[in-house]
């Protein structure tokens, strides 16, 4: 996959937080989600509401992102949308063990430690790690559509 693509945060009607990627502009992928265009998430929590976004260049890494903001609690992502970067910080990549081939994965326990974990980092107790191949600062939240 090439080029690039936003990375975008929603606040739903009930309050919820859906995370999501996008090739399209924001505003023709906010419209389909109001719309009910897709079946999912969004579409019994109508009207959904931009609260962030960011652009990558790369999709990959977009989709990446997405990936660990979904494993982020509720809290952790507030922070990023506030823009309260000391708790939504944004780390180095990850480091790969000797020998094992596998990477390894940095995961936050509920009493905020933070422990090195080999297997995915969405088993029972872990949250995913932060953010590590977005730009050095996290762009600003897009203006609400």
């Amino acid at each position: 996959m090439s080029g690039g693509a936003w990375l975008y945060i929603l606040r739903c009607a009930d309050g919820s937080y859906y995370v999501g990627t996008t090739r399209t502009s924001l505003e023709i992928r906010i419209a389909q989600h109001n719309d009910g265009t897709f079946e999912g998430y969004t579409a019994s929590r109508r009207p959904v509401q931009l609260v962030f976004s960011q652009w990558f260049d790369r999709i990959t890494d977009a989709i990446e992102s997405e990936r660990k903001l979904k494993g982020w609690s509720r809290a952790k992502k507030e922070a990023l949308i506030r823009g309260d970067f000391g708790k939504a910080q944004v780390t180095s990549p990850s480091e790969t063990p000797p020998s094992s081939g596998l990477s390894a994965r940095w995961f936050e326990t509920r009493d905020g430690q933070r422990k090195r974990c080999r297997r995915a980092p969405h088993h029972e107790g872990a949250r995913a790690p932060p953010l590590s191949r977005a730009s050095p600062t996290l762009a600003p939240p897009h203006p609400a559509l």
